[in-house]
């Protein structure tokens, strides 16, 4: 039997602008997915994904070696899921080999089992922890298997490798990773909130490409260098997070922080839109409008956000690994 674990990722700062390069703070979380590998006599690759509850929510079934897809289940009323995730699958796998050809070169069958640790709809990286198993197993590097299957800046495959916090940065489209000491002794008063829906990364992605390339032409040089101007504040606001002494002083780089990007993607801050009348800070978290957000707060807030209709509040020492 062979297994591989990856964590989970949160992206406090720079989302959507690591993908131009803008230093950014992420944190591995506490949760995270495994993959178990058995061998079986069937020339067959059995593939099953569990929720952090032990059901069953995916289950597909390959030719090996030639990685044709039998069957798919999925565990969903929606039409179509099971073959869409089944050929993001296959296609991940096939990549895989792309990079290493002895990969799944095999007679004999294999079953595989994912388990997640999370509520699959936390968006804490149930797709990047995955990739990063799936390299681990194949001996590829992650990076590579996540930019020849999708896109990303990569920050999430980094927080899947490390066990502390890191400042993240695109380089010339290499990833460089800097551990830092960030363990902030007002922990207590800062929490992660679920914002009820699932938001989907690449989405997010695609959406801000798209916003990026509608900018005329006679304002690309002004948008340039703007660009540039963002991505140097954020990345001073990067280093900045992690220097931080108290949640006053966090407040006042999260207002700064949610205020450009708000400006960059056109889009109301979440305080603004949501919770206008909270009194600490709150910090959209990756791509806006879903998943986790970050609040400075006291004994009050979590009262404050269930009365709001928003149940799942985690202290950060529960969320950050």
């Amino acid at each position: 039997m062979e297994k591989h674990y990856s964590n989970g990722k949160l992206l406090l700062t720079g989302e959507y602008v690591v993908l131009d390069g803008a230093t950014s703070l992420a944190v591995p979380t506490k949760f995270g997915q495994d993959l178990v590998v058995e061998a079986i006599e069937e020339p067959e690759l059995i593939w099953g994904s569990f929720t952090n509850t032990g059901a069953c929510w995916f289950e597909a079934i390959f030719d090996v070696p030639k990685l044709r897809l039998k069957n798919a289940t999925f565990n969903s009323d929606k039409e179509g899921n099971a073959e869409f995730i089944a050929e993001t699958l296959q296609k991940i796998l096939s990549e895989a080999r792309e990079l290493n050809p002895d990969f799944l070169q095999t007679d004999k069958g294999l079953l595989v089992k994912t388990n997640l640790t999370f509520p699959r709809n936390w968006g804490l990286g149930s797709s990047s922890t995955l990739i990063n198993n799936i390299a681990n197993w194949a001996n590829i590097d992650a990076y590579k298997l996540l930019w020849n299957a999708f896109s990303g800046s990569g920050f999430d495959i980094a927080c899947a490798q490390h066990n502390s916090p890191i400042l993240y940065q695109l380089e010339n489209k290499e990833p460089s990773v800097k551990q830092v000491d960030f363990n902030p002794n007002f922990k207590d008063e800062l929490f992660f909130v679920h914002l009820n829906k699932k938001q989907n990364s690449r989405d997010g992605i695609q959406r801000y490409v798209a916003y990026q390339s509608k900018k005329s032409f006679d304002s690309a040089c002004l948008s340039v260098k703007q660009a540039q101007d963002d991505i140097k504040k954020i990345s001073n606001l990067s280093n900045e997070f992690v220097k931080a002494t108290s949640a006053l002083d966090l407040e006042k780089i999260i207002e700064e922080h949610e205020n450009i990007i708000s400006s960059i993607v056109k889009l109301n801050p979440v305080k603004k839109e949501l919770f206008s009348d909270y009194f600490g800070a709150i910090k959209s978290l990756g791509a806006w409008g879903g998943d986790f957000v970050l609040v400075t707060g006291n004994e009050d807030t979590p009262n404050y956000f269930k009365q709001k209709g928003f149940e799942t509040i985690l202290p950060y020492s529960k969320m950050v690994l």
